[in-house]
């Protein structure tokens, strides 16, 4: 295993971390037993950051479970709070309370501001005193580094960066997401302020493996060195020196094994011109499939009515490039769980943006397409659930 350092703390991080939200499940509850075989196997090969949620459906109890059997000085904990269920400022110490109970420790390494996705978010936090209660936590040693985990656009990205003296920070990244989400723009910014990055969705859940295109497949499959469509996804991540860890949710021992394998000798700036001409002939093939040719270049943006169109666009894309499923949930993510939403039907018609894209794009027309397409029923019910139940 290869590690990267926090240059906060000087902590040596395994560049391949464990993402506890796709653990195996018997029934409806979590496969126990072959959760923690799967994790004595990466922490036996040098796996240290172990990355779960309050939402995680069970993942707490069952880390919590795992590391009490002698693995707890192994690795450390990275957790997130709910802000989006904290309604007044005892709520903090109520979650977090819960979370230690579940985790069976006294302590947090790494915990995260869950899904902050906008600055109006953070902005309400901070009014509910989120700032003096993280500084009591990390005084008295209980959090030891504090972060947030994003969906959204560059631009937002870089306000909460700004806003805080963030320890670490968490983004989705792969080369799909290069120029949407906080990508590589984001990634360089967090990175050149000191702050470690930790990657999330390095395979879109998978998906940039399991549900590629046949000729995108092809195209993995004819290219030297021979590599699985993940170690060529894996690898493009750790290319970049700006990356602490990646994330990855790991459920068979299978995986485990070749995300070490790979991690034992993935390096920054390695690639090769020929390799990186791979995953631009992979995307090109992929991006055959989109609705709307939008690169993500912003320079439509800032929309005055409040609208995030690459943003918009990109999920609306993932409904074709993906599934249903997957364009919804980065739609609803990215564009509506946030205190200021940036869905499309906010739209005013007015044009500026039309004025500035490269592409030419119809943006007005495209975007009436995406409130059609995207804001369909499943939305509407989502976004009710989440207005009852969270501060959005």
């Amino acid at each position: 295993m290869q590690y990267r350092e926090n240059p906060g703390n000087k902590d040596q991080l395994s560049i391949l971390g464990y993402g506890c939200l796709r653990y195996s499940k018997k029934g409806t509850a979590i496969d126990q037993e072959k959760a923690e075989r799967e994790m004595a196997a990466a922490v036996e090969a040098g796996v240290n950051y172990f990355d779960t949620a309050y939402t995680y459906g069970g993942s707490e109890a069952c880390l919590g479970k795992f590391l009490a059997k002698g693995y707890r000085d192994k690795v450390k904990i990275a957790t997130k709070l709910p802000h989006y269920y904290i309604k007044a400022e005892g709520d903090m110490e109520r979650y977090f309370k819960e979370q230690l109970e579940r985790l069976q420790t006294d302590h947090v390494e790494y915990y995260l501001m869950h899904m902050l996705n906008d600055i109006a978010a953070w902005e309400r936090l901070t009014e509910l005193g989120i700032q003096d209660w993280i500084a009591e936590k990390k005084q008295s040693g209980q959090i030891g580094n504090i972060g947030f985990s994003f969906h959204g656009g560059a631009n937002q990205f870089k306000k909460i960066i700004d806003a805080y003296d963030w320890d670490f920070c968490q983004i989705q990244y792969n080369y799909m997401d290069e120029h949407t989400q906080a990508g590589t723009e984001g990634l360089k910014y967090a990175a050149a302020k000191g702050i470690p990055v930790i990657i999330m969705e390095p395979l879109r859940g998978g998906r940039l493996v399991n549900a590629l295109p046949k000729d995108a497949r092809g195209i993995f499959a004819s290219a030297e060195p021979h590599r699985s469509p993940a170690e060529w996804g894996l690898r493009w991540i750790w290319n970049h020196p700006e990356v602490t860890v990646v994330l990855s949710g790991m459920n068979d021992i299978a995986q485990v094994e070749e995300n070490v394998r790979i991690a034992s000798d993935a390096t920054a700036n390695a690639l090769t011109e020929e390799e990186l001409e791979i995953f631009e002939k992979v995307k090109k093939s992929i991006n055959q499939h989109m609705k709307v040719p939008c690169t993500g270049c912003g320079y439509c943006m800032p929309c005055p009515h409040g609208v995030d169109i690459p943003t918009c666009f990109a999920a609306y894309n993932t409904r074709y490039t993906d599934s249903f499923y997957s364009g919804m949930k980065a739609y609803i993510m990215c564009t509506t769980l946030k205190t200021n939403p940036t869905n499309a039907s906010k739209c005013r018609q007015c044009g500026k943006c039309e004025k500035h894209c490269p592409q030419s794009i119809a943006i007005r027309q495209e975007l009436k397409q995406v409130a059609k397409k995207m804001e369909n029923p499943v939305y509407k019910v989502a976004r009710a659930i989440s207005k009852r139940i969270g501060k959005y």
